[in-house]
């Protein structure tokens, strides 16, 4: 199809990625956020970032599965790549208590905003430069 063919050969699929993780990133914040005084309630994190590297590091071999009861071999391919939430392990805190940073989230949180923001005007930078090449235009950096 016509629009794979043009999409996947931009950074759109990476920067559809990122959004997802950047969403769910501020879901799990807001959500550590709502029950920084909650008795017991354990913070929440999200991994994305190192398994979109492993997936784009081209170093790595990529296998091909031709069959499903076949293993992955190498890096990932990067429909493979979902951001997880996930607790993380801390073998200092006792059973039962609240782990949760308030500045510590607050500064993750604007650090997530950021990141979703700069994925929005990167992918709209993608869009104007295909736009202007379907129309004949020269492309304005």
């Amino acid at each position: 199809m016509l629009s794979d063919a043009l999409f996947k050969k931009t950074n759109l699929p990476v920067i559809n990625r990122a959004m997802d993780a950047a969403m769910l990133r501020a879901n799990v914040i807001s959500n550590n956020i709502a029950n920084v005084n909650t008795p017991g309630y354990r913070r929440v994190e999200v991994k994305f970032e190192e398994q979109l590297r492993e997936a784009l590091d081209k170093s790595r071999l990529q296998g091909t599965v031709t069959n499903n009861k076949h293993m992955d071999i190498g890096r990932k391919n990067l429909s493979q790549v979902n951001p997880t939430a996930y607790h993380p392990y801390d073998p200092t805190l006792p059973s039962g208590v609240n782990n949760v940073d308030i500045d510590m989230e607050m500064a993750k949180l604007a650090e997530t905003q950021l990141t979703y923001n700069y994925a929005i005007r990167f992918g709209q930078g993608i869009f104007k430069k295909l736009n202007a090449a379907i129309q004949g235009k020269s492309i304005q950096s």
